[in-house]
């Protein structure tokens, strides 16, 4: 039980719940309730395939590939700051959604299962088996998808005026996010 907790905790911290609400919630500030859930959905069912991936291969695919988590960093990190400086530079009259389902980009992947996430689950799974991780891991998602699947009610208590305020504030956070992403890759990189 120690080991679930342990795995928890840390799978907790990497995912960060409260930099990820405000995040979707200004990605998803002028959608129906309906549609924020499917996004809320998918975007938990995106982050769940690629972690057990990586929980279960993650290891050897890296070490095959050659690929190394200052990469992901790196790439993940330039992919938030890209469709941060897009969206804050387009008008609403402008703004489109990006082509893909928004669910899998840019919540599923990197923000939810990003690099910090892989990595505590190779990691973990190095220290303490698959079993614990495996179950922390659900469970974390599972708890995020509840904290999603009420925004709608967040979004109508903070109103209209304060979600797109919030949504300008945290795609200029979701940029930071990314610069750090970019800035820890460079720095593993000059460690190596």
């Amino acid at each position: 039980m120690f080991t679930f907790w342990q795995s928890f905790l840390a799978l907790f911290v990497a995912i960060d719940f409260f930099g990820i609400f405000p995040i979707f919630l200004a990605f998803t500030h002028d959608l129906e309730p309906g549609s924020r859930r499917r996004v809320a959905q998918q975007s938990i069912l995106t982050a769940t395939g690629v972690g057990l991936v990586f929980l279960f291969t993650g290891r050897l695919v890296l070490d095959f590939l050659g690929v190394t988590v200052p990469d992901f960093q790196v790439a993940g990190g330039i992919l938030l700051v890209v469709l941060s400086i897009s969206d804050l530079l387009q008008s609403e009259k402008s703004r489109r959604r990006p082509s893909g389902p928004l669910g899998v980009v840019p919540l599923g992947i990197p923000l939810i299962a990003g690099p910090a996430v892989i990595t505590t689950l190779i990691v973990l799974r190095d220290l303490y088996g698959v079993a614990p991780v495996l179950g922390a891991f659900l469970v974390n998602l599972a708890l995020l998808y509840l904290l999603l699947a009420i925004s709608d009610k967040l979004y109508r208590w903070i109103g209209t005026g304060g979600s797109l305020a919030l949504s300008k504030i945290m795609i200029l956070l979701l940029s930071a996010f990314g610069v750090m992403f970019i800035r820890e890759g460079i720095t593993a990189f000059l460690k190596m």
